[in-house]
């Protein structure tokens, strides 16, 4: 008897007995599904400990729920595509992570519950109506990274005592990085720095974008998007070759060679996305889910990347960052 056989044979023979309460109203051998789409690829710690959470709250992959995993890899032409297959199966819920997924998954379905794991400024973006009274079946955890411009620009600063010149990347396409790029703008203007924004909107755009930038810029803000993270080991080495010091919103990118992070921890806020679909497997309602926000933010900063451009690190910075990579 083949696994997949032997495993509908003993859900048949009442193994369901064993299942969160949701899963028990199924269909015999039908099991609740979980449609999830990535912004870049399956390689990550955020969606295992996304996975193990929904664990240890009863839904075990293959056993008790499936999960239909999308990928877009940097593409957001995807998400539309994704959002209406994902609608054509009859998912019980749709994980989503990053706004530009979220909005596709939003205009292919109201009724699907909708729980966005990483989301900036989602009532900005126009995917929830509050964050108490989410509205419709949108709900999820907002990273607020488009509110930590000003804190990046003063770690930058430190970094970089001379900088008068900042270049801001920025992929246009995706209406959270506008929000994110409005504000590094302001917060750099109060600064009295000059600014360089450098719009891109897909992947091809990367190393023109770095061309223009040459000779214009003391540093760069790299605005947090599916697109630069799928491409972050690219943005990075083309930053180093233009020796511009980098800062970032995830702590991936510092670990691809980037120099420094400011901003909300991924895997916490996926594992937390498990306890909303917990929520919603078992009844609960999108709207009666509050949004919540971040609780835990990482300063990151890469001493190999620092060295490479002939920086020195204060050791007030140091003191303050949450990892040093070196």
């Amino acid at each position: 008897m083949s696994a997949m056989r032997r495993r509908e044979f003993i859900t048949l023979l009442g193994g369901a007995a064993t299942w969160p309460g949701a899963a028990r109203a199924q269909q015999p051998g039908k099991l609740p599904t979980i449609g999830y789409v990535g912004a870049s690829t399956p390689a990550g710690r955020s969606t295992s400990v996304f996975v193990q959470r929904l664990q240890d709250l009863g839904w075990i992959e293959g056993r008790t729920v499936a999960i239909e995993y999308r990928w877009a890899e940097g593409r957001q032409e995807r998400y539309s595509e994704f959002a209406a297959e994902l609608v054509q199966l009859k998912v019980d819920v749709i994980v989503t992570v990053a706004t530009p997924a979220t909005r596709a998954a939003k205009e292919a379905t109201t009724l699907i519950p909708i729980v966005f794991g990483a989301a900036s400024d989602p009532i900005g973006t126009g995917l929830v109506e509050s964050l108490a009274r989410p509205g419709g079946n949108v709900t999820g955890l907002a990273n607020q990274i488009s509110d930590t411009g000003g804190k990046k620009l003063e770690f930058l600063r430190e970094i970089v005592p001379s900088l008068r010149r900042l270049a801001i990347l920025a992929n246009v396409a995706n209406p959270a990085v506008v929000l994110d790029m409005a504000e590094a703008d302001a917060a750099a203007r109060k600064l009295g720095l000059h600014v360089n924004i450098s719009e891109i909107r897909q992947a091809e755009d990367i190393a023109p974008a770095f061309d223009a930038l040459k000779g214009h810029a003391d540093a760069l803000y790299v605005c947090t998007d599916p697109v630069v993270n799928t491409h972050r080991i690219r943005v990075n080495t083309l930053a180093l070759a233009a020796r511009l010091p980098t800062m970032h919103g995830l702590r991936e990118f510092v670990e691809a060679g980037g120099l420094m992070s400011y901003g909300p921890n991924l895997p916490d806020l996926l594992r937390r996305a498990a306890d909303f679909v917990d929520k919603i497997l078992r009844g609960a309602k999108p709207n009666d889910i509050p949004v919540e926000q971040p609780t835990k933010f990482d300063f990151v900063i890469n001493l190999t990347t620092a060295k490479a451009l002939g920086l020195s690190v204060p050791d007030t910075l140091l003191a303050r960052a949450d990892e040093v990579i070196e």
